[in-house]
């Protein structure tokens, strides 16, 4: 081992050594004697220092080891300050936490935008609670009582005739009467308390409608309002809210055309509050008849027709303004008995082939226009009034209440339904090169197309498919 010397400034040599040197501790006697004290301020010596072979064979001083204590503040110190890290970030969170909820207790109300008056400035907004209260309700039998020209000063000498508190709750629904307002017309309400008297119906009632009916003469148009209909039948005896209605609107004498409310479902006291436009010339309000039909389409769109009313424009009031009615349904006229003639029909209708049979079957007390009593039928198939297609029966010759049981097939698909109509002529058959002869006629189909039994007979069929339905029909000309 080889010593290397070291010179201190007294002048002393230490020796060296190419192994790891111990440190001398204070207190403690070396080898050499030396005894350096603990509470010694001088610098430490250096030969408290060890040389330590390097990496490359030289050998280099090594700096001397911590002590205990120095060890200890090096480990406790850092866990101290991540501990108080920890604890600035939890008080930190739950003050936080307890502003958010102070904050949310002193604006429970919502966020309300005041605009300033003319001497203020932007708008500010209120998070406070802010408390309403109604003013003390004074005696007011109805709303003529409120005259336009009432004021404040009035208002004063009133303070007598305030209501106890438990007489609130019946002057409720003219509260309003009672308040410094302003001018209220009555007449605006009155169209809405007609709207609800008199609910009590006689028997054998088919049902009420209430509309409104206004007319603008400067862009000449009939506004017509539909309300509401209360006591209608339902479909079916001793059920409740089995109708499922609609209504039509129809300017006579054109019923061809019609404007159409939306369908209520499962009520007997429907509520439509739909308007309808039709265009009127001025000149010609005298001329028609609005006719309100009211229709129940069951589930299988068999459509039967409630009642209806009917309206002459010419009773409605010059002033321009709206005016509410209130009518109750009528039945459809019954057909009256022709002298014509009679044909016996039936209609069977296949959903799944969208195949509709019709037979004609016989016709009675035929009126023949010359003593030949040779007839037949011709049944044409239109859609939306355009004929499709057309067949007839054989010519039965020499009877006025011919057998004619010809069935003809046609094809009316589900969605065709309402746009169908089948017409059927009775034709005196003429010899030779003459025309033949009109006896009567008569037209089944929807709703667009017939009334009353050929309408009921319509519907029958499709409303039950696959079971034939026949009726006697009455010929006109």
């Amino acid at each position: 081992m080889r010593e290397l010397p070291l010179l201190l400034p007294g002048g002393d040599e230490y020796p060296w050594s190419s192994s790891r040197l111990i440190r001398r501790r204070p207190g403690v006697e070396d080898d050499d004697g030396i005894d350096v004290q603990e509470d010694s301020p001088t610098p430490t010596p250096l030969s408290q220092y060890t040389a330590v072979d390097g990496d490359d064979g030289n050998d280099v001083i090594a700096e001397p080891p911590l002590s205990d204590q120095e060890r200890l503040y090096s480990l406790v110190l850092p866990l101290v300050a991540a501990v108080a890290v920890v604890l600035l970030v939890l008080v930190t969170t739950v003050w936080l936490i307890r502003r958010r909820k102070s904050a949310d207790g002193d604006g429970a109300g919502p966020s309300i935008v005041v605009y300033p008056t003319h001497q203020g400035g932007g708008p500010q907004f209120l998070t406070k609670e802010i408390r309403f209260s109604l003013p003390t309700l004074r005696h007011a039998s109805s709303l003529g009582d409120l005259l336009p020209g009432d004021n404040d000063a009035d208002s004063d000498q009133d303070t007598d005739s305030l209501v106890p508190a438990s007489a609130a709750h019946t002057q409720r629904s003219n509260s309003f009467s009672c308040y410094g307002l302003g001018a209220i017309d009555p007449a605006l309400y009155r169209d809405t308390l007609d709207l609800e008297e008199e609910l009590q119906f006689p028997d054998g009632h088919l049902g009420r409608i209430w509309f409104s009916l206004r007319y603008e003469p400067a862009t000449e148009k009939l506004l017509v309002s539909l309300l509401k209909a209360k006591n209608l039948p339902s479909r079916t005896v001793g059920t409740v809210n089995s109708c499922d209605p609609f209504v039509r609107l129809h300017l006579i004498p054109d019923e061809r055309r019609y404007l159409q409310s939306k369908q209520k479902k499962k009520t007997c006291n429907p509520y439509f509050d739909e308007t309808f436009v039709f265009q009127v010339p001025s000149k010609e309000m005298s001329d028609h008849i609005l006719k309100l039909s009211v229709i129940d389409a069951g589930k299988t769109k068999r459509r039967n027709v409630i009642g209806y009313v009917t309206f002459p424009l010419r009773d409605l009031p010059a002033e321009n303004e709206q005016t509410l009615y209130k009518m109750d349904l009528e039945k459809e006229a019954h057909e009256s008995i022709s002298d014509l003639g009679e044909v016996l029909v039936s209609l069977l209708y296949n959903e799944n082939l969208h195949r509709l049979s019709v037979t004609v079957i016989e016709a009675r007390r035929l009126k023949f226009r010359e003593q030949r009593c040779d007839s037949y039928v011709r049944v044409a198939l239109s859609q939306h009034y355009r004929t499709v297609k057309v067949k007839r029966t054989a010519t039965v010759k020499g009877t006025d209440s011919p057998n004619f049981s010809e069935c003809f097939n046609f094809r009316v698909p589900a969605a065709q339904i309402d746009v169908t109509s089948i017409s059927f002529q009775v034709l005196q058959a003429v010899s030779g090169y003459g025309r033949d002869k009109l006896i009567g006629k008569f037209v089944l189909g929807s709703y667009m197309f017939a009334r009353g039994k050929a309408l009921t007979h319509w519907n029958s069929a499709f409303g039950s498919p696959m079971e034939q339905v026949q009726h006697w029909h009455a010929l006109c000309e």
